[in-house]
């Protein structure tokens, strides 16, 4: 019992560690370029919109399901974000987050209706929403009003990303949400007996993960400013990391926490930047990060009570 115990701080407190370890390492490498101000507000600057995607996909995994559309969901609500900035701003945001919420109601039908597991249902949805992209940006891209730059500033942004987390964190925390969902993905036949309408849950949740990443769009556009044929491009893939780096059990359940989203993409950026800054090649890069990844899937996994993915 005492070793169970023990397993269990050590896998709570491992990746933060990994985040001091990596800040430190890096700061080392670079002579301490990667923790002046400057590059700090810039490594800054690329979490906002990583970090509030994330917790969308947070919620999913929760559950132990996956959610690989993300990405080309991303360019589709950015698309309707843009297009609609050049109307008003707050319709550009409604829009993303209303444009979303469809998207990932689709999703939840699929999966939780006709009963296709996640991982195909949103694969699917990706390559689909994938082709839409690159359909509705092949003669140019969708540009949004010039003046949405102007909200490109740190307080602003840095503040409603904090505002967005600080709203997630209160219902996964002070609400059934976060109970429920962790029940769902330890076991959905226990998660009914104890009285939780699984289906339902699972549905909202797919529907709420969309209209995180439609306002997740209106972030990116404001950085951004347009919307091109790869917008999006590799979110998913992004988000996965980041989760399972801030130590996300791929199979969700009572080991989920809160602080994977932060501390994961955190760890992502400063890894990703640091490997630029010491002049890695992109294919260099993905291998360390593949080779970091399935090292930190090793570490987390939790094999006397892994399952198949819902």
């Amino acid at each position: 019992m005492k070793n169970k115990i023990n397993r269990s701080t050590i896998r709570e407190i491992l990746p933060v560690a990994g985040l001091i370890f990596v800040i430190v390492l890096f700061a080392i490498l670079t002579k301490g370029q990667i923790v002046n101000p400057t590059n700090l507000k810039l490594l800054l600057s690329q979490t906002y919109m990583l970090a509030i995607a994330c917790m969308g996909v947070f919620f999913v995994m929760s559950m132990g399901c996956l959610d690989f559309s993300q990405g080309s969901l991303m360019g589709v609500t950015c698309i309707v974000v843009c297009y609609l900035s050049n109307i008003n701003l707050f319709l550009a945001i409604i829009g993303g987050i209303v444009a979303g919420g469809l998207l990932g109601a689709v999703n939840g039908y699929f999966h939780v209706v006709r009963k296709i597991p996640s991982f195909i249902v949103t694969n699917c949805m990706m390559y689909a929403l994938r082709g839409v992209v690159a359909y509705l940006t092949t003669k140019s891209p969708v540009y949004a009003v010039s003046t949405i730059s102007n909200l490109n500033t740190m307080p602003f942004m840095l503040t409603i990303t904090l505002v967005v987390l600080a709203i997630g964190f209160f219902f996964y925390k002070f609400t059934s949400l976060g109970a429920n969902l962790k029940a769902i993905g330890a076991g959905e036949k226990a998660a009914r007996f104890a009285g939780i309408k699984v289906e339902k849950t699972k549905f909202l949740v797919y529907v709420a993960a969309g209209a995180i990443t439609g306002f997740a769009a209106f972030v990116n556009a404001i950085k951004v400013g347009s919307v091109t044929s790869t917008g999006g491009n590799q979110l998913e893939t992004q988000i996965l990391i980041a989760l399972v780096l801030g130590g996300m059990p791929i199979s969700g359940g009572a080991k989920s926490r809160f602080t994977n989203i932060i501390v994961g993409v955190l760890l992502y950026k400063f890894l990703s930047t640091g490997l630029v800054m010491l002049g890695f090649t992109t294919a260099m890069q993905q291998l360390i990060q593949g080779i970091v990844f399935l090292i930190v899937v090793f570490l987390f996994s939790d094999r006397e009570s892994i399952q198949v993915i819902k």
